[in-house]
């Protein structure tokens, strides 16, 4: 059962949230920022890029120090208000293709995490964990929720559709030309709906976010230590999130470019790549695979479709049945010899909102010589990796929505 508390957030005034809300900050090219920082005195990016009001850049703990001070500023100058109840927020998006998001956001517990009952499906890097979990503790909040998916809910559908027939706390559009709507849940009756649908609910599972929920929960410990009176209900056991219903979590894929064949000619990069696949040169079609198992690569000019042999490839568990999974053990490991899916500089990514156009005018470009395009990895297969204990491959998933930065903050 998952626990999921209301809390007082800190967010902007209503007039102020159109300007303070951003996106993450590496979303941003440096031109966008920079202009950003220049034009806009209420944007979030001040607070997270604090060295700007000293043309400066600031690194490592004077960094976080700084994050702290330029965010307690703007609480002093009233951009900022505290809800006098613990709520629940109703959180609606509408992107700017029309694709709707519902959820709530709401603090949930690392009892949970650590107990499984949050599931996991990537692996995290140690030092980026600790290196945000000293960010979390010098500067005392959470201001991006950590994204969130839970099976369909009647209960939670019912509450989020009556409470969105009221007049929206905020409702802003971006320059991104996304709508964003919210609703401050304080009601006692509601809010104990709320709690207890989500305790009827054995388990969620991060769609995005592994690294900030593996910091909080690193956060915890630390506090936990630190703290003689430790009760357990301290604010620092939770986290901020986002939680939305599965049939709303939309995935995209993200394809592979690779910056040479390994020394091999074209020719003999196909013909080891038969040994697994039955490959159809398709010429100028932009070929995209439309189902598991196939695979679109762009090669000198042309693309190709390659269909997994499947007498070549054992599937023992949800794990090997993954694309990028097969990718990796049938062509970058083997053949291109790519073994560090992380960290080799032959290898970048590109997700599929994106779409083949790019990997083909990359490949065209040079920079690479060949690129792959995959089939979107679904719910059902993220949700059994993560209840099998297993994790994907890096950059296995492209996940909305993305959220924005400041419109709810979490202190602890």
């Amino acid at each position: 059962m998952a626990t999921v508390i209301p809390f007082k957030a800190v967010r902007p005034t209503r007039d102020k949230v159109s300007l303070l809300a951003a996106r993450s900050y590496d979303s941003y090219t440096p031109a966008q920022r920079k202009a950003r920082l220049r034009d806009n005195p209420f944007s979030f990016l001040h607070i997270v890029n604090p060295g700007f009001k000293y043309q400066k850049q600031i690194s490592g703990r004077k960094r976080y120090q700084l994050v702290k001070n330029r965010y307690l500023e703007f609480k002093e100058d009233n951009v900022f208000m505290q809800d006098e109840n613990p709520s629940y927020y109703i959180y609606k998006i509408v992107n700017r293709d029309g694709v709707v998001f519902e959820g709530i956001v709401g603090a949930t517990s690392v009892a949970d995490y650590e107990a499984d009952v949050i599931k996991k499906h990537e692996d995290t890097l140690l030092k980026r964990e600790t290196l945000f979990k000293e960010y979390l503790k010098t500067v005392g909040f959470n201001s991006e929720s950590v994204l969130l998916t839970y099976p369909d809910n009647d209960t939670l559908a019912s509450i989020i559709s009556e409470t969105m027939k009221t007049r929206a706390e905020y409702e802003f559009t971006t320059t991104y030309r996304d709508t964003h709507y919210l609703w401050n849940v304080d009601d006692a009756e509601t809010v104990k709906k709320i709690q207890q649908a989500f305790q009827d609910i054995p388990s969620l599972y991060i769609a995005d976010g592994h690294h900030r929920s593996a910091s909080s929960f690193l956060l915890a410990q630390d506090l936990k230590d630190e703290n003689p009176d430790h009760s357990g209900k301290e604010a620092y056991n939770y986290f901020m999130s986002y939680l939305i219903p599965e049939s709303d979590l939309k995935i995209f894929e993200f394809n592979r470019l690779v910056k040479d064949l390994n020394k091999l000619s074209k020719e003999e990069f196909l013909i080891k790549l038969d040994a697994v696949f039955r490959i159809e040169n398709r010429g100028q079609e932009y070929y995209k695979p439309s189902q598991k198992h196939h695979f679109s690569m762009y090669l000198d000019g042309d693309f190709y479709s390659l269909y997994l042999r499947k007498h070549t490839y054992t599937i023992k568990n949800a794990l090997d049945a993954l694309d990028t999974q097969i990718l990796f053990e049938t062509v970058l490991k083997p053949i291109l010899g790519i073994t560090d899916l992380r960290n080799d500089d032959r290898l970048e990514y590109s997700h599929g909102k994106n779409d083949l156009a790019f990997v083909k005018s990359e490949v065209d470009k040079g920079k690479f010589a060949v690129g792959f395009g995959l089939m979107p990895i679904s719910v059902e297969e993220m949700k059994q990796i993560a209840d099998e204990g297993l994790k994907m491959p890096p950059k296995s998933t492209y996940i909305q929505p993305k959220l924005r930065s400041g419109v709810t903050i979490y202190e602890f």
